[in-house]
């Protein structure tokens, strides 16, 4: 019964929930159980909350028998990752800076959450500021990949994904800027979605207009993303970019036919990508699922000229807008990648701005021209199979040398400069058992549509219903 409830899909459990087939406290004291099991192996909730999660569902049960009417998470366990800001509950961004930190307020993400019925297990593990894409800290240490212990789970919402694949969640918070909802979901066989900026508003945001850095959902089916991101989605006036699509577009069962879309794949982003031959080798293979379902797959890339550029430049610009006087408060307590991206972000001119601001418009038509022609592109998540937890990042993808730790993640992050909404959907494993994700992207805020297509892979070949086998009872 307990292994029912902590794979169960959110809809299904939310549905049972409102039909008083399961009670709340049920369902949480049921993952609860799988995180006291599992999370000992893959240190993937860092901060518990497990009292406090126990009396939110006992108050939720009561709302429903009173007759209130429940959000569509109602009595949902979810773990928060570590990086948003919930009220009351610590909030270390995984820096020691920040080790006893409790906010006394949520930011908005959670604020929407919580008014949707969520019951709050914690928080999720995160690199240190969630910068790079593999999940360690000095705070909490490192989160392990559920399907292999010695790999990475990904980054920077490591935490999340790991946690969703091992059932201690149904669904997951996470952000991405440069791939930190894909990777993670690829390297733990879960979907994530980085939303087009926007469609999920950000606040507090000191830089409230940036697009390249957005908030989204995780979870193990694509129907649970759409779920979450109905929660999330919508107008905000705090929010100077928000989206005036409500979250209830969202709100629709994903089938739909995809028979005679015309979609690009590209295995290496037209030669410019190094990629494992590992991945290659699964999404070869998954591709071909398309045609079966009758799609028009043709090998063709955007023209990504500018994108490494415009990342970086407006990624250090970031980090110097959010960190910079931390850092010159505090260097020594600041992991030294982190300081390098900080000091480069002061390095830049008003011109390397223009610059940026420029190659990124131009990005921008091509890619819009580019989809004039194709419903979705189709590629790697990312360009290597989880490695080796023991390092910082891998330092060469097929037999190419990465000159910092954002290089093997340029299959993600070329795809954050262009805006485009994106997905990571389960795609196969390796011959070592290890998880691949495929990549889905679509054209400027198709959102739904990139959605309805992993829907449809997603449903043809059952990738997810894989479990770890660390996870699974008995």
């Amino acid at each position: 019964m307990s292994e029912e409830i902590h794979f169960a899909s959110a809809r299904e459990l939310a549905r049972r929930i409102r039909a008083r087939e399961l009670s709340s406290r049920e369902v949480v004291q049921a993952h609860l159980d799988q995180i006291e099991r599992t999370n000992p192996q893959v240190n993937a909730v860092v901060t518990l909350t497990a009292e406090e999660a126990m009396r939110q569902a006992r108050d939720a049960d009561e709302r429903l028998a009173a007759g209130e009417p429940p959000g569509p998470l109602h009595g949902l366990p979810v773990a928060h990752k570590d990086t948003h800001a919930t009220r009351g509950i610590r909030t270390t961004s995984g820096s020691p800076i920040f080790a006893d930190h409790v906010p006394d307020a949520d930011e908005l993400v959670i604020e929407r959450m919580r008014a949707a019925g969520v019951v709050t297990l914690g928080k999720t593990n995160v690199p240190e500021f969630a910068a790079g894409s593999h999940t360690f800290n000095p705070v909490f240490g490192l989160t392990r990949n559920p399907y292999d212990l010695s790999r990475s789970a990904g980054g920077s919402s490591g935490g999340a994904a790991a946690a969703l694949a091992c059932g201690m969640h149904p669904v997951a918070d996470g952000s991405d800027m440069g791939g930190s909802l894909r990777n993670p979901a690829s390297f733990c066989n879960v979907a994530g979605f980085r939303p087009s900026p926007g469609r999920v508003p950000s606040w507090p945001a000191p830089a409230g207009r940036q697009t390249l850095g957005v908030q989204g959902p995780m979870a193990r089916e694509v129907g649970d993303v759409a779920l979450l991101l109905s929660v999330l989605a919508g107008p905000d006036p705090r929010s100077p970019i928000a989206l005036e699509t409500p979250g209830s577009a969202f709100a629709v069962p994903l089938g739909r036919e995809v028979a005679g879309l015309r979609l690009a794949w590209s295995r290496d982003l037209g030669g410019t990508v190094p990629v494992d031959p590992a991945v290659t080798g699964v999404l070869e293979p998954a591709v071909k699922v398309f045609e079966e379902l009758g799609c028009v797959v043709e090998e063709a890339c955007p023209d990504l000229a500018g994108a490494d550029e415009v990342f970086r430049t407006l990624r250090a610009w970031h980090w110097d807008i959010t960190l910079g006087p931390l850092v010159s408060e505090r260097r020594a307590d600041v992991k030294p990648s982190l300081a390098e991206d900080v000091e480069a972000g002061r390095t830049l001119t008003g011109a390397d701005l223009g610059r940026a601001e420029t190659l990124h418009t131009a990005l921008f038509h091509r890619v819009r021209e580019f989809f004039g022609r194709y419903d979705a592109l189709l590629l790697p998540v990312s360009q290597v199979p989880p490695f080796d937890a023991g390092m910082e990042y891998p330092g060469e993808v097929a037999g190419h040398p990465m000159r910092d730790y954002l290089e093997w993640m340029r299959s993600s992050f070329l795809v954050s400069a262009t805006g485009c909404p994106a997905l990571s959907v389960p795609a196969g494993f390796t011959a070592d058992g290890l998880p691949v994700g495929l990549q889905v992207v679509g054209p400027h805020r198709a959102d739904l549509a990139v959605l309805q297509i992993g829907h449809a892979f997603e449903q043809a070949t059952r990738h997810a219903a894989r479990r770890p086998a660390l996870a699974r009872s008995g």
